[in-house]
């Protein structure tokens, strides 16, 4: 299989241009919890997808983050659409979004304490023992401080990593749209973050919060990837090497050229550093 490049987030209006795509290095990511199930259209155009591209699965409720483990029944579905797909890539963040049998729509960060860490770790290895592989772990969005953090966020991940064996995915919008909500500086975090431990990156588009007069960025998922983010992307990538990158797009969501070209733009980056090796 050719080494993967840069990836686009699939959208089902873009299947026909999904599936005639050639280009070298191109992956598709998806959410499993769309296509957790027995059968039909959806699990059929999955199926499609994957004898035609590798694909991601980036799932967004397991919940790694709760004072309970993840579902055990969502665990043995995810494990059949795995068996199933076979993919090459599969994450899920470093958040909480389940409390007492309920299902919130947020992502939510935690303090980062000795006992979140214990219990992050234990969920993040009962995932991977269902499972049967090792998954990665996707640093999270921050819109204002919490109090009663014993970790540094990189330092958190590179011990659940070092902890648990799980991978990371750097999510680069992520840091940008933190740095400026919560006041630090977006490359120092970068240079500090264990990228020995990356498997994947994510790159996307955010808006501002009108409201708060420009003050608060949110990874809304709805534009083009930023000139301020591509920026980091490079300084990642130049100390990295070639890693997965993913464009999202999850809102207002564009033609699939467009998309693609955003894609090139990541597939041009990662070949100027083997050009320069």
């Amino acid at each position: 299989m050719t080494a993967l490049t840069a990836g686009v987030g699939f959208k089902p209006q873009h299947l026909d241009e999904a599936l005639a795509c050639t280009e070298a290095g191109v992956w598709l990511e998806v959410h499993p919890e769309n296509y957790m199930v027995d059968g039909g259209p959806r699990l059929a155009m999955l199926d499609a997808l994957a004898a035609r591209h590798p694909l991601s699965l980036h799932g967004v409720s397991l919940s790694l983050g709760s004072a309970v483990p993840p579902d055990a029944t969502h665990l043995a579905r995810l494990r059949r659409l795995l068996d199933r797909v076979e993919p090459a890539l599969v994450s899920e963040h470093l958040a909480w979004s389940v409390y007492e049998g309920r299902y919130l729509p947020d992502l939510l960060p935690f303090p980062r304490t000795a006992e979140a860490l214990a219990r992050v770790v234990d969920n993040v290895q009962r995932t991977q023992e269902a499972l049967g592989r090792a998954i990665s772990v996707e640093n999270p969005s921050h819109y204002l401080a919490l109090e009663g953090h014993a970790w540094s966020e990189t330092d958190f991940l590179a011990e659940l990593a070092a902890r648990s064996g799980c991978g990371l995915l750097l999510d680069i919008n992520n840091v940008h749209v933190s740095a400026h909500n919560l006041g630090f500086r977006a490359e120092d975090y970068l240079d500090a973050f264990p990228l020995h431990a990356v498997t994947e990156i994510h790159l996307a588009g955010h808006g501002v919060d009108e409201t708060r007069d420009g003050r608060l960025l949110i990874d809304s998922h709805d534009a083009a990837v930023d000139d301020a983010v591509w920026l980091l992307y490079e300084r990642v990538i130049a100390r990295a090497g070639h890693v997965p990158t993913l464009i999202e797009r999850d809102g207002d969501v564009p033609a699939f050229d467009r998309l693609m070209d955003e894609r090139r733009r990541a597939h041009r980056a990662m070949s100027r550093l083997r050009e320069a090796a």
